[in-house]
């Protein structure tokens, strides 16, 4: 991708994109049926958003997220994330 592509993203969200790349590339091998995993992937995505996330939306996401862990992305985790 094109660095300016990268550092318009970063201007407009405040998000730092290599931090986003790197969460990413873990998130390849990772496994979401293991609520430890899952939590870590929560806690880093809420980090990078600069969103706390309350025990409760956590607890609920991990639940959501480990009943059917094939289907999760990072975008999924941040609408979680954005709508409590």
């Amino acid at each position: 991708m094109d660095n300016q592509f990268f550092k318009n993203i970063e201007s407009k969200t405040g998000v730092d994109m290599n931090e986003v790349l790197k969460l990413a590339n873990s998130l390849q091998s990772a496994n979401f049926k293991d609520e430890k995993t899952v939590r870590r992937v929560i806690r880093e995505v809420a980090r990078i958003a600069n969103r706390p996330v309350s025990k409760e939306l956590e607890d609920k996401m991990v639940h959501t997220i480990t009943k059917d862990g094939s289907k999760l992305d990072m975008g999924t985790i941040s609408k979680m994330i954005n709508k409590k």
